[in-house]
């Protein structure tokens, strides 16, 4: 049987973790979760850790001791997910903006459609997003179309944060060399994926934007993503990944 394991970064998102966690465990595919919880002031970490007892061995928790970085949670997940020995590793928000339905999707996709990593794409069918101010909306379209103009990376959603990894394509990369840890870490993880060869699929999927909680989208996290993918266009002509 395969073993799927999802990562969730969280920071402050106690009023989503415990409904989301809850929705996860009921899919008819037997995910388990791992929460890598940056310190929230907000008692997150608290929720998930109620939550364990009642599903044993599929809820995990790693708390750091602040905030550290979207990409520096996740490459503790992969780390954690190769260590153990997880078939199929996915990356999530924790605010309901990615259907947790939509998993057993990117898990099919990877299983039989043969992919070595899916992604759950807002604008592979065109521009799936709700609740986006229109600002936004054209700010992440056109952020994909630029890394495809710079890159070449011939993926539709650059910038996606939903995303299923076959356990090969995360054992082939040295996770310590991985440079950013805002949006840009998700177009890097990406482009080194496909300069490897892998096989990439894009699924689409509805991005609904938050209810409940506040985005840490920040100006700083905007300017690393468009500077890094001129710096990783530059990086992988002088030394191949």
């Amino acid at each position: 049987m395969d073993r799927n394991l999802v990562i969730i970064p969280t920071y402050n998102e106690a009023e989503n973790i415990g409904p989301l966690l809850q929705t996860i465990m009921d899919l008819p595919v037997a995910f388990e979760v791992l929460i890598v919880d940056d310190n929230s002031p907000d008692g997150t970490a608290d929720i998930v850790r109620q939550f364990q007892p009642t599903f044993p061995g599929r809820i995990h928790l790693i708390q750091r001791p602040g905030k550290l970085g979207l990409g520096t949670a996740y490459i503790t997940g992969f780390k954690f997910a190769l260590r153990h020995k997880y078939d199929y590793i996915y990356e999530m928000d924790a605010d309901f903006s990615h259907n947790p339905q939509d998993l057993i999707r990117l898990y099919e996709a990877c299983r039989a459609g043969g992919a070595d990593l899916a992604i759950g794409s807002r604008y592979v069918t065109g521009v799936n997003v709700i609740n986006w101010p229109m600002s936004r909306v054209i700010l992440s379209y056109f952020a994909s179309r630029y890394v495809r103009f710079v890159t070449g990376l011939p993926v539709h959603d650059a910038t996606a944060g939903f995303k299923c990894y076959a356990r090969r394509v995360l054992e082939s990369i040295n996770l310590d060399r991985v440079r950013f840890i805002g949006y840009a870490f998700q177009i890097e993880m990406k482009y080194i994926t496909w300069k490897k060869g892998f096989t990439i699929k894009e699924i689409p999927v509805i991005f609904t934007d938050r209810s409940n909680g506040t985005s840490k989208m920040s100006k700083g996290i905007i300017w690393e993503a468009i500077f890094g993918v001129i710096k990783l266009k530059i990086r992988s002509i002088l030394k191949p990944f």
